[in-house]
């Protein structure tokens, strides 16, 4: 499956976001627990220019824990610090002021050997699209503070929000990079809804993603949907079975592929099918 995807606005907002960070200290790059790598934007380092950066793991609540925990350990040893976090529960996210703070604690001494004290920090928050930025900024202030939605691409314009401690957030939209060159990336991508649904075949996003998990994690897959898995079933074998044990069948008994793998992306994107991570760090977990 070719995928491609970036609107029109996803280059003005780049510009933007270049514009910017002139203006901030640091920035706090929101990705997804189930893929770590594949959503951090590999144009970001480019972008921020060298500013300090904090990796925020959002949604690690509906992640594998030990996985996580694995990808912590990566970022440390390639000297990026980061935080755990789930948006919806609000874990993890009382750590994050903390967090900026010692992330600019070095700025921050000079400053006030400069004089300059009562100075804020400012941190720019970025991440790709449905990475939940904008929940997490709300769980952060614990007020509507910026617009939320689920669906990638809500986010538009520029908001500073203040929080306690003199910390202040510019908030940005998501955006993406004009390429992918690596199709494990795009689908991982399209996988956690960061592409939009309606620009991709659901059907064989649907399998592609089926096929994954049947070789990586086929138990889940059996007790959610009751079914058997064997060594020689492909995605699309699964996705039948799937279809035929939920009854999603058509005239003349045909599967309907179509809702069977609409059903199956919503239900892994809702952490139903169970606490998935989809790619691994590959490093030892710290003790």
């Amino acid at each position: 499956m070719d995928i491609h995807w970036y609107p029109g606005h996803m280059t003005k907002a780049r510009r933007e976001m270049e514009q910017c960070m002139k203006d901030v200290d640091c920035v706090l790059e929101i990705v997804d627990a189930r893929c770590p790598e594949s959503s951090r934007n590999p144009d970001l380092p480019s972008i921020s220019k060298g500013k300090k950066t904090l990796i925020v793991i959002n949604k690690a609540d509906i992640a594998d824990a030990d996985e996580t925990q694995r990808w912590q350990a990566k970022f440390k040893r390639e000297g990026l610090p980061s935080v755990t976090v789930s948006s919806v529960n609000g874990k993890g996210i009382e750590k994050i002021t903390g967090a900026i703070r010692e992330l600019m604690r070095e700025k921050t001494e000079r400053d006030k050997a400069r004089g300059l004290v009562n100075r804020p920090i400012r941190a720019m928050v970025c991440g790709i699209p449905n990475v939940g930025k904008s929940s997490f900024i709300n769980k952060l202030c614990r007020k509507g503070a910026a617009k939320v939605g689920d669906r990638p691409g809500v986010t538009r314009g520029r908001q500073w929000i203040s929080l306690e401690g003199g910390i202040e957030l510019l908030d940005t939209p998501g955006i993406l990079w004009p390429k992918f060159e690596d199709k494990r990336v795009a689908l991982n991508l399209a996988f956690i809804g960061s592409i939009k649904d309606d620009v991709l075949d659901t059907e064989e996003l649907g399998a592609s993603l089926l096929k994954k998990l049947a070789q990586n994690c086929p138990e889940l897959l059996e007790e959610r949907y009751k079914i058997e898995i064997t060594d020689c079933d492909g995605g699309a074998e699964v996705l039948e079975k799937i279809c035929r044990k939920r009854g999603f069948l058509l005239k003349g008994n045909e599967c309907d592929y179509l809702r069977g793998s609409s059903v199956v992306l919503d239900e892994f994107r809702g952490a139903k099918i169970g606490k998935i991570t989809l790619e691994t760090a590959n490093v030892e977990k710290e003790a």
